[in-house]
């Protein structure tokens, strides 16, 4: 057990953190845009803490109660089509357009832009 705690507090040296809720909301919308993520792919729901450390990109977010949200593993991010391909660890795979992790107002300028 000590030892998890001390392998967790040398992945967190260097961290930039940060805590409460709205707080934490901004800061992993804007690691989100740095990284060149739709806003929308990850669930930001009661955030009580955030933290990065840029060096290695060690990256959480704790919330305040357990939140169900189910991921699978992103083949690639392909801007020149516009998509983002997900396959699972068995193979499949489906892809989606980067549209449909977008907030409302990524949409619009999105749309403007294409126009």
């Amino acid at each position: 057990m000590a030892s998890d705690k001390t392998a967790c507090q040398d992945e967190r040296a260097g961290a930039e953190i940060v805590y409460g809720a709205e707080e934490c909301y901004s800061h992993s919308l804007e690691l989100l845009k740095e990284l060149g993520f739709p806003m929308g792919v990850l669930a930001l729901k009661d955030l009580e803490e955030c933290g990065c450390v840029r060096d290695t990109g060690f990256v959480w977010m704790k919330q305040k109660a357990p939140y169900e949200h189910y991921f699978v593993a992103t083949k690639t991010l392909d801007p020149a089509q516009n998509k983002i391909y997900f396959k699972t660890p068995i193979g499949i795979g489906k892809s989606f357009p980067l549209t449909a992790f977008m907030t409302d107002e990524e949409k619009e300028k999105y749309l403007e832009k294409a126009n």
